[in-house]
């Protein structure tokens, strides 16, 4: 049974004996095939350091463009901040001279009444009543 053993594993298809020529060869194909897949690593990393660079690139022009368009807002609140007050000033300017000439003639018309109440007794009493 042994020996049955012992020619199964001598006829299984393996050479018996490798010589060194042969594993230098096989080494030699090895090693040449590693310098391929490594050359294609470095090509696949370049194209991919390319491919983020291009991102890098897009995306800085975006947020450029975003950081324009807040400068473009914010001018335009600063200028509607800007009109809104000068617009007050402006609308409000005529009626606030036009109050002053009011107050004026009203102080002048008082001084004229106070002043005829100085010869009209009933007038001194009504404007007496009136707190004037």
């Amino acid at each position: 049974m042994s020996i049955i053993l012992i020619l199964g594993l001598a006829g299984n298809g393996f050479p018996e004996t490798v010589t060194n020529q042969q594993i230098l060869e096989k080494l030699n194909s090895l090693e040449v095939k590693i310098a391929r897949l490594e050359t294609k690593v470095e090509e696949g990393q370049k194209n991919l350091q390319k491919q983020i660079d291009g991102l890098d690139n897009k995306l800085s022009t975006r947020i450029e463009s975003v950081e324009n368009l807040l400068y473009v807002i914010l001018a335009g609140m600063f200028a509607l901040v800007g009109f809104v007050i000068w617009d007050r000033r402006t609308a409000l300017a005529p009626a606030v001279k036009e109050m002053e000439t009011v107050k004026k003639r009203d102080e002048k018309i008082v001084r004229i009444l106070q002043e005829y109440a100085l010869k009209e007794p009933k007038l001194a009493a009504v404007m007496r009543n009136v707190a004037l």
